[in-house]
């Protein structure tokens, strides 16, 4: 979670747009350094690294959730909803240590840190460690573009999304970059079946989670997601073919 935060903090709004030229420098810099304040604040608070952090803490059972910050219950039912949502694929209290919210904490996050540049910017994207969140237009009528790499090829896009009007985020989760994280529910094995998950929708903070859910369900998660109004997915099998729900918005000419 932390190594992940500060990865947010590091790019929060390096994309930022004034189209309208109605913001002025200072007023966006004030916008930025809110949004770095939030993504600090969550580390803080929900980091699984850090001892003392109070998710750290309750999963040690030393608080329990009424000690916590009240951002913490706010997260654990955005993690019950989610549950319900992968059809129990994403499940943070099935995983080893405690309860871990990790899966969609991190996309939570980064909703708030780009909810703190609305208002002094015309839009904006932020990424945090590779999932995205965008709002406005880059330019003028047109639409955000954000490439999905191939996981066996760090250099090679597989196909490119755009984000707008309801799709306005982008979770990618797989082992390509820091190994095995994402856990079978329930055990200690490393998810099988796929090499990287991808979801499109409203919502980063439940991108981020149904992504978690879809690589550790191998795959078998896609139908669910395809029943859920409002987001899509892509799927890449261990042998580099795709998988994807109806309506996933990438563009016909995937970059090579």
């Amino acid at each position: 979670m932390s190594l992940a935060i500060r990865e947010a903090a590091e790019t929060a709004a390096a994309e930022t747009t004034d189209g309208s030229a109605a913001a002025s420098e200072e007023a966006l810099a004030d916008a930025v350094e809110r949004a770095l304040a939030v993504l600090h604040h969550v580390d803080q608070v929900f980091s699984t690294w850090q001892p003392d952090s109070p998710v750290s803490r309750l999963r040690r059972g030393e608080i329990g959730l009424d000690a916590a910050p009240p951002e913490v219950a706010w997260v654990l039912e955005l993690c019950r909803r989610a549950r319900d949502a992968s059809g129990g694929w994403f499940d943070p209290w099935g995983l080893p240590g405690g309860v871990d919210p990790t899966g969609l904490v991190k996309g939570w996050a980064a909703e708030l840190a780009l909810a703190e540049l609305r208002g002094d910017a015309a839009a904006a994207m932020i990424n945090a460690g590779g999932d995205i969140a965008v709002f406005g237009e880059p330019q003028p009528d047109q639409q955000w573009r954000v490439g999905i790499r191939d996981p066996l090829a760090a250099d090679r896009l597989l196909t490119v999304v755009t984000l707008g009007g309801h799709d306005r985020a982008v979770a990618t989760s797989g082992a390509y970059e820091r190994g095995p994280h994402v856990l079978e529910p329930g055990t200690s094995e490393p998810a099988q079946g796929l090499l990287a998950a991808t979801v499109v929708g409203p919502d980063l903070a439940f991108a981020d989670a149904l992504a978690t859910g879809l690589l550790a369900s191998g795959g078998k998660a896609l139908a669910r997601i395809a029943g859920l109004r409002g987001y899509s997915a892509l799927v890449v099998e261990q042998d580099g073919s795709l998988r994807t729900t109806l309506g996933f918005p990438a563009v016909v000419e995937a970059a090579a």
